[in-house]
């Protein structure tokens, strides 16, 4: 059974460094914590942030494609999770087909925020077990709002440009 979650915060691990994106449940306080990668993230925060990079990003580019296909993304489904590896689908639609795409939770969840599209949870993955990754990540339920739009704001400043790769010319 599926669940709406909705995307409730971004983290560093304390531990690995990397960044988490934890998705909340849309009707109560239950938490999923994925792990991602910082281009990932960057464009996560970007978009939780309300700004936008100068020139368009892949996601971007797939939302432009989508829409000028005709095609728009109706929801980002997070599935499963296999040997510490999470799973989703993006279901597109065009006219009355509707097209389900295996893709990483990450560039789900940027394509949902980006389109306004909702995402969905597997009801399996709100476990004990994915409970004790958020406190192990370093990440406390208890975060007031303006605490979490605190770690945002420091997240995005602290965005390095190695993150997204280097470009030779």
């Amino acid at each position: 059974m599926l669940v709406e979650v909705v995307v409730w915060t971004l983290a560093v691990d304390q531990k690995s460094q990397h960044p988490v994106v934890i998705l909340k449940d849309a009707s109560g306080d239950r938490k999923i914590p994925i792990w991602i990668g910082h281009p990932e993230a960057s464009v996560i925060a970007m978009e939780l942030a309300g700004r936008r990079f100068q020139r368009p990003l892949t996601h971007d580019l797939l939302v432009s494609f989508l829409k000028g296909l005709g095609g728009r993304i109706q929801r980002v489904e997070i599935t499963d999770l296999r040997e510490n590896t999470f799973f989703a689908r993006i279901f597109v639609s065009q006219g009355e087909e509707t097209l389900m795409i295996d893709a990483r939770p990450s560039d789900s969840i940027a394509l949902a925020l980006k389109t306004k599209a909702r995402i969905y949870a597997d009801m399996r993955l709100f476990s004990s077990e994915i409970d004790s990754l958020l406190t192990g990540a370093g990440v406390s339920s208890d975060d007031s709002e303006e605490q979490r739009a605190e770690e945002l704001r420091e997240f995005i400043e602290n965005l390095d440009p190695k993150d997204f790769g280097k470009f030779r010319f």
